[in-house]
């Protein structure tokens, strides 16, 4: 049961459309592939093999996850706008290797979905061959950095996340220090993983047409021995929030009495304790967070 993917075709996209009566959800986000080149990438860029497990949010009509099941071992395929529930049963009739699971990922138990089935997959590979976890999806932008922060955050046993986004977003994942670009998601995104972009994809790949650029960029996940070294993670992230939250103060001036910031005690950090701990860092009073890069947090984590 694995044919070739059909659905990616202008006259076919508009026709499963218009005969589900079916109507862009603004509230998804929703946006239709329609140019087979991109699925293609995105399969290529993830690296989908056939011991992988692929879990594939937000799967629309099932265009791209054709091509997931042509290439994977197992694909799970959640979908949050149960009006695409029957659209789905019918594009990907064709394969016997997905399941559809109607639900909210942000709400849903990923490890034990994970847990279940790697589980199986190995078992019908027969083969002792490793399965690998791999996430694919087409993400709306407002649910962008919830969603990715969600599958970094819970540890979940994930080889790599391949995501096609607004190219503006994929831009600040990938962001050094000191470009207009760089922020708090770059941080957290380069902590986790390591973001490599594989491919812009120009509004007139969608029905309907987005306003801006997209972008597929792929985050290869760290392992825990291969992140940056800091004592306490959640006071790194809270001292870049800090740093970010009003990115022209300095440093001193965002980590001094800010509200994600606190003590053991539960009080804030005086301005003479910032100053101390940027001086041990060997920074400079007047720098400003922007100019610093991961291991520089890290350090001055450590210290303040």
């Amino acid at each position: 049961m694995r044919n070739e993917p059909w659905l990616l075709k202008p006259q076919k996209t508009k026709e499963i459309l218009q005969r589900y009566g079916i109507r862009m959800q603004k509230k998804f986000g929703q946006n239709f592939l329609i140019d087979a080149h991109v699925p293609e990438k995105i399969v290529a860029a993830a690296d989908i093999t056939g011991t992988d497990f692929v879990i594939e949010i937000g799967p629309g009509i099932g265009t791209l996850t054709q091509y997931l099941c042509q290439a994977a071992g197992s694909v799970a395929a959640i979908e949050i706008d149960r009006h695409l529930l029957p659209v789905l049963e019918e594009t990907l009739a064709d394969w016997d290797n997905v399941e559809v699971i109607s639900g909210d990922v942000m709400k849903l138990n990923l490890a034990a979905l994970i847990e279940e089935k790697t589980a199986a997959l190995a078992a019908a590979l027969q083969t002792g061959a490793a399965v690998s976890v791999k996430v694919v999806a087409n993400l709306p932008y407002y649910i962008t950095t919830p969603i990715l922060m969600k599958l970094l955050e819970e540890e979940l046993p994930i080889d790599s996340i391949t995501v096609m986004i607004q190219k503006e977003v994929a831009d600040r994942m990938q962001a050094a220090p000191g470009t207009a670009a760089y922020g708090a998601l770059s941080l957290a995104v380069q902590y986790y993983a390591e973001p490599k972009l594989a491919a812009i994809v120009p509004p007139n790949c969608f029905v309907p047409r987005p306003n801006v650029d997209s972008a597929v960029i792929h985050l290869a996940q760290r392992a825990p021995a291969e992140r940056i070294r800091v004592q306490d993670s959640g006071k790194m992230f809270a001292i870049i929030k800090a740093a970010f939250a009003q990115r022209r103060k300095t440093l001193v001036n965002a980590l001094r009495n800010a509200a994600e910031l606190r003590k053991p005690d539960g009080t804030s950090y005086t301005r003479e304790e910032a100053e101390q701990a940027l001086t041990a860092c060997g920074f400079p009073l007047t720098i400003r967070g922007e100019a610093l890069g991961l291991q520089e947090f890290a350090n001055l984590s450590d210290v303040l």
